[in-house]
């Protein structure tokens, strides 16, 4: 006699489905289709050169990573991207003043600066399944070159002391340790934050971060699902 397929069963079996396809909070992520990536990125951009195997490498690394610490996470992508990109300030590679790029315009260039760095660590951790509540794009000023800087801060829990991926060292330290770093302020999928003497403080959305916005545009038409809000 075939099971009776009763609503509350059909309810269980729906919610372990939509949670294995990461559509619920959760869940894992949906995966990324690289050869769709690489094809969009071609189309573009043009041919990718020597940046289609930093592409590759990238997703091997992501390949080989999924089952580790976070901590050994943190570290190996902290270490992959800042040996795979060249800082190149805005103006010489994309001849703007302010231009952020995606993981795939900056692993296509192999170079990009601050930001682009803490952007595509930001997007590899996340895809490893680092949730967003854990992970800051910070915007400091950088006190001994007394420049505007931007780095990814980790946050193992809510009131942990933040460890800093950094593109100007390779060893993820303590942001106390950091004393060189004044934050200004920092965002994630869940918002925009400003530092205080209680930790950082929710204060908007990053609807007002139009080159943040502009990057998720551009991500989706490289062919990545749109970032998860968790």
């Amino acid at each position: 006699m075939a099971a009776r397929f009763t609503p509350s069963r059909f309810l269980c079996w729906l919610f372990s489905a939509l949670l294995l396809a990461g559509l619920l909070p959760g869940g894992l992520h949906a995966d990324w289709d690289f050869s769709q990536i690489s094809r969009r990125a071609t189309a573009l951009y043009g041919p990718l050169g020597a940046g289609q195997q930093r592409i590759d490498d990238w997703q091997q690394l992501l390949a080989t990573q999924k089952q580790g610490s976070e901590a050994e996470q943190l570290k190996v992508v902290n270490l992959f991207f800042n040996k795979r990109v060249r800082y190149v300030e805005d103006i010489d590679l994309w001849n703007q003043v302010d231009y952020w790029e995606t993981p795939i315009e900056a692993l296509w260039k192999g170079a990009g600066d601050c930001e682009d760095y803490a952007i595509a660590k930001y997007f590899s951790l996340r895809h490893l399944g680092v949730s967003s509540d854990k992970l800051r794009i910070t915007y400091v000023k950088a006190l001994r070159q007394n420049r505007a800087h931007m780095v990814l801060t980790y946050y193992s829990t809510p009131e942990a002391m933040p460890l800093v991926l950094d593109s100007l060292i390779d060893e993820i330290q303590p942001a106390s340790q950091r004393t060189d770093l004044l934050p200004v302020y920092s965002f994630n999928a869940e918002g925009l934050y400003l530092p205080g003497a209680k930790g950082n403080k929710k204060v908007g959305d990053t609807k007002r971060l139009s080159r943040w916005q502009d990057v998720l545009k551009k991500m989706r038409a490289e062919g990545f699902p749109a970032e998860p809000a968790n």
